[in-house]
């Protein structure tokens, strides 16, 4: 299986998706995962520098899950 990666706009995107989906305004949302309003602004609009701390937080409270797959170990290469 190829391995996709995700951008931070397509973060943004899904998170704004998620929200209205849920029927949440901007405001609503950063009250419900304990953020600040421009957190959300910014995180939708895909701002690269969003702290994943918090990113992890709006995620959680919209119910979306997130998958990272470690690369694989390569051969000869020592475990630390």
């Amino acid at each position: 299986m190829a391995r996709r990666t995700i951008t931070t706009v397509e973060i943004g995107n899904i998170v704004r998706t998620a929200r209205k989906a849920a029927g949440l305004r901007q405001d609503e949302l950063a009250g419900a995962a304990g953020v600040g309003l421009r957190f959300i602004v910014d995180l939708e609009a895909g701002k690269p520098t969003a702290q994943i701390g918090k990113t992890l937080q709006v995620l959680a409270a919209l119910g979306c899950s997130v998958d990272i797959t470690p690369p694989p170990e390569s051969k000869g290469a020592g475990k630390a």
